[in-house]
């Protein structure tokens, strides 16, 4: 049996852009998306705790220490800048892997600075 554990998360993220022309997904830093252990490309699940709205989509890495959280597309109907956002990606695991496995989590302040990262809830810096 496989289960779907939490792999890689972003939490308390703030939008900076939204884009309605673009075709569609959610850009992210690529050195916090990097940190998170989340790939460009990876599907995530995006919890906006500002308007309780939430979606599936892909990572797109934007430049490297632009903080850029930018929604795309018709993703971009589900926040509005300065909304706070949770992104999180998933992966499956034996059951022997989840024993064992702790997820990469980036905690981020209002003005998307990194401000921990964890193994699960140990800190790594």
């Amino acid at each position: 049996m496989l289960l779907q554990l939490l792999k890689g998360k972003i939490h308390q993220a703030r939008i900076t852009m939204c884009d309605i022309d673009y075709e569609g997904s959610l850009e992210i830093d690529s050195e916090i998306l990097e940190k998170a252990g989340i790939l460009p490309y990876e599907k995530i699940l995006v919890v906006n705790a500002t308007n309780g709205k939430r979606l599936e989509t892909y990572a797109i890495a934007g430049k490297a220490g632009s903080k850029v959280f930018c929604l795309n597309g018709a993703a971009a109907h589900r926040g509005s800048i300065g909304d706070t956002i949770t992104i999180m990606s998933f992966a499956s695991f034996t059951e022997e892997e989840a024993s064992s496995f702790k997820p990469r989590v980036v905690v981020l302040d209002e003005k998307n600075d990194i401000t921990a990262i964890r193994l699960g809830r140990e800190p790594i810096v």
